[in-house]
């Protein structure tokens, strides 16, 4: 597959390359396909908003899309992320045991980083003058109480204002930002490697932006439905898709804008890591508990098999 790419590259017009081979927009044309890539999930996964964390309501279809997209980023982890990682580890002259060491640090970084986000997320903080549930038992209401039944002055009891208490995030929202907030790391570590790429070659801009592509459909995929069962709309999940995209777009103007791609390897090594040990978190901590509790068996059966799925599609669009 390689070969044709290369085979491609080579046999282009002079003109073009010549015309295109200018690293700026080079760089930014190739983090904008890449970005594109975000909202092809829209086109394959099917109209149906309903969330997996709710069995009554939700989908098949769903539940095993979730399933698909733990066994890719799992795949996305261990085949791309840290292989990735060591690689740049390497480039900036670590010897193996520092490497390892600064690689894992990283990872467990990003494990414990979003740990602490989602259990910061999840505390609920008591109001003040929030009422307790003895004062209601013993017939007593407060204050604050008797004053949402008055009607304002000037208003009718049926038309008075009621006030709403602020939204919080519930677990299965959290699970959707936090997989963006992952997902826009690890974009902006693509467009730090497609820019540093094309600083170096024409050639190699063009074959890495085709091996972050290869990998990133089926990724992109995964993210759709783990947005869509955190309450996303589907429009909603291509918003944040593009969002995130554009972040990729700001790590290749970053690189573009030190002008040298010799700094890239040594961020990169700790971004690349970082976004492994999130992803790790998302697919081993808040997706796969909600596959788990899959109580039919033959559900159980396709989800794991379409898991292996993610992963074997994973790994053959890495290598």
């Amino acid at each position: 597959m390689w070969e044709d790419v290369q085979e491609i590259v080579f046999y282009l017009p002079y003109e073009w390359k010549l015309h295109y081979s200018q690293p700026w927009l080079c760089s930014v044309t190739a983090s904008i396909v890449i970005g594109i890539a975000g909202i092809i999930p829209i086109f394959i996964i099917p109209n149906d908003n309903a969330s997996p964390y709710h069995p009554k309501q939700g989908s098949n279809v769903l539940h095993l899309l979730l399933s698909f997209a733990v066994g890719g980023l799992l795949a996305d982890v261990f085949l791309h992320l840290l292989p990735e990682a060591w690689i740049s580890a390497q480039k900036v002259g670590l010897d193996p045991h520092e490497a390892f060491s600064r690689v894992g640090l990283s990872v467990l970084l990003g494990i414990f980083v979003f740990i602490i986000v989602e259990v910061l997320a999840s505390i609920e903080v008591p109001e003040e003058n929030a009422p307790s549930e003895a004062n209601f038992s013993n017939g007593f209401i407060p204050d604050a109480e008797r004053y949402k039944e008055r009607p304002a002055p000037g208003q009718d009891q049926d038309h008075s204002p009621v006030e709403k208490p602020p939204a919080k995030i519930s677990g299965n929202e959290l699970v959707g930002y936090l997989n963006l907030l992952a997902n826009s790391i690890d974009n902006f570590s693509h467009g730090l490697a497609v820019a540093g790429s094309f600083m170096v070659s024409y050639k190699t801009g063009v074959l890495t932006t085709s091996a972050i592509l290869m990998h990133e459909v089926p990724h992109e995929i995964g993210d759709f439905a783990i947005l869509l069962s955190s309450g996303f709309t589907r429009w909603e999940a291509v918003k944040a898709q593009v969002y995130t995209a554009a972040i990729g777009l700001i790590g290749a103007l970053f690189t573009l804008s030190l002008g040298t791609s010799s700094i890239v390897g040594s961020i990169q090594l700790y971004i690349l890591g970082f976004s492994a040990g999130a992803f790790l978190n998302i697919s081993l901590v808040s997706l796969l508990p909600t596959i788990l509790k899959e109580e039919r068996p033959t559900h159980s059966a396709a989800q794991l098999m379409t898991l292996f799925l993610g992963a074997l599609t994973m790994a053959a669009a890495t290598h």
